[in-house]
């Protein structure tokens, strides 16, 4: 009898809820797989569903850029799975890439998930369509036209020198991902959102902080209750625009006496005034929080993958900096930067680009299906989720011989390489390619300038572990030691 009950108990503490586990997997699976399309031919990417209602979400977030390659390597270039709460086909290659770029509007529409749409708003330009994107974009652009960014660059060139500056005289190691993210968060907070100086040293770590909050539970569960990250995320969202409001009262009485600013925050206003429509404090405020994410983060994350680029591969530095000191010694001058000079930089570029390719710092783009439509042989059903990746995409592009290695000159002996629409997708592509992307580029270029100019750098741990989370970052932060080198370039070489 003791035997039995010993028995019964196992069944039912231990047996039992794992058969009722696999049965609901079971259910769950076939629930999608029967949801399908009765109406197209196509069978649905291979793949897996994960969970009941958590789908793969948390093995997403817990394992990141190794829970795609995984998943590439098991199913291929299409798979389906259950992320965020929705359905999700994932994409790679550049043939897969370009037919759902160039069918915008037609198949898919641009579509974030939930926790993203909640946290940044719905007045924001990636969660904007039709007409509404079309005049939030052209606003946006005119804060990146040529004249503007010739604008920013002595702005720029001074923030880079005061934090290379810095780094200098540090004895101890600096990590570069976090200072990275301040170098650029005040810079953004400058050039994007026409904080002063004075302003960006008052609120700088707080909003530092909050920002790091936000981004860290932009990808969650859509769940709002106490402390979920969603509701983190919100209540960061929140502390910012309080900042931003602030700064947008003050442009709005600059205005009225007269002054006005050549910010992108500023156009955002005067686009708003000139829309014939009720002038929205919240749709600026989300606007600006948008700005300041894109301008910040994705280009802290290319700036530390520069660095740590260079460290592991030295003869690259030599190369910058003989390609600087030819062109100083053309007339160049470094120490007053313009677009033309830039321009000049054509290996500098190159390195960029390279870094770009390897470690893309936002790993793809969200779309929703419109209407249930066929890629190379699978249904994506509509209503259904899509995400094109672009870090994938890089891996698998046969235009880029040996992949792994860092190698600027494939773009400069190969320049079909870097106009190959569909291979080479780091600002994404389409009508919702990255309205920053020129800025992001006189940006790293200056930033590139200045360090190779300024410092010698070495990694004091190597080649670092790279995560996701939204952009690419090391996970150790990147420790690096820097010290100083002839500031006049014709003595560096």
């Amino acid at each position: 009898m003791a035997l039995s009950a010993l028995l019964a108990s196992v069944l039912c503490t231990t047996v039992l809820p794992v058969l009722l586990l696999l049965v609901a997997l079971r259910l769950w699976e076939l629930y999608w797989v029967r949801g399908r399309d009765p109406d197209c031919p196509s069978p649905l990417p291979p793949g897996s569903m994960g969970f009941p209602f958590l789908g793969e979400t948390l093995q997403l977030l817990l394992q990141r850029r190794k829970f795609l390659q995984v998943k590439r390597r098991r199913y291929g270039f299409i798979y389906r799975t259950h992320l965020f709460g929705s359905p999700t086909v994932r994409v790679t290659g550049a043939d897969n890439v370009r037919h759902l770029l160039l069918g915008e509007h037609r198949l898919v529409s641009a579509q974030w998930p939930a926790s993203v749409r909640t946290i940044l708003g719905p007045d924001t330009l990636s969660n904007m369509h039709g007409s509404q994107h079309k005049t939030k974009k052209k606003a946006i652009m005119k804060a990146f036209s040529r004249d503007s960014l010739q604008l920013y660059i002595p702005e720029i060139q001074e923030e880079v020198r005061a934090a290379v500056a810095q780094w200098l005289l540090k004895d101890s190691c600096v990590l570069v991902y976090p200072e990275m993210k301040r170098l650029m968060f005040r810079i953004a907070m400058r050039i994007l959102l026409g904080f002063e100086p004075e302003q960006v040293r008052t609120d700088e770590q707080q909003l530092v902080e909050a920002f790091e909050e936000m981004i860290k539970n932009l990808f969650s569960l859509p769940i709002d209750v106490p402390f979920s990250g969603l509701y983190r995320g919100l209540k960061a969202r929140n502390f910012i625009h309080s900042k931003i409001e602030e700064n947008i009262k003050k442009k709005l009485q600059e205005c009225e006496q007269g002054f006005k600013r050549r910010d992108a925050l500023q156009q955002l206003i005067d686009s708003s005034e000139d829309s014939q429509r009720p002038f929205s404090m919240q749709a600026i405020k989300e606007s600006a929080t948008e700005l300041l994410f894109g301008g910040h983060e994705t280009t802290a994350s290319t700036a530390t993958s520069l660095i740590m680029f260079l460290g592991l591969n030295p003869e690259v530095v030599d190369k910058v900096r003989q390609e600087l000191l030819e062109k100083e010694e053309q007339g160049l001058d470094l120490q007053n930067l313009s677009l033309e000079c830039l321009e000049q930089l054509q290996y500098a570029g190159c390195v960029i680009k390279e870094t770009l390719r390897i470690n893309p710092p936002v790993p793809g783009g969200f779309r929703v299906a419109l209407k249930t439509f066929q890629l190379n042989g699978y249904q994506i059903p509509k209503g259904w989720n899509v995400i094109y990746s672009i870090c994938d995409t890089h891996d698998v592009a046969e235009v880029f011989p040996n992949k792994e290695d860092f190698e600027p000159q494939r773009f400069m002996s190969r320049p079909s390489a870097d106009s190959s629409r569909f291979h080479y997708i780091p600002f994404g592509g389409g009508s919702r390619m990255c309205v920053g992307k020129e800025f992001a580029k006189v940006l790293l270029k200056i930033f590139l300038v200045e360090v190779v100019t300024k410092c010698h750098w070495t990694l004091l741990n190597g080649p670092p572990t790279m995560k996701t989370g939204p952009t690419v970052y090391p996970v150790d932060n990147l420790p690096t030691k820097f010290t100083s080198c002839v500031h006049n370039t014709a003595n560096v070489y």
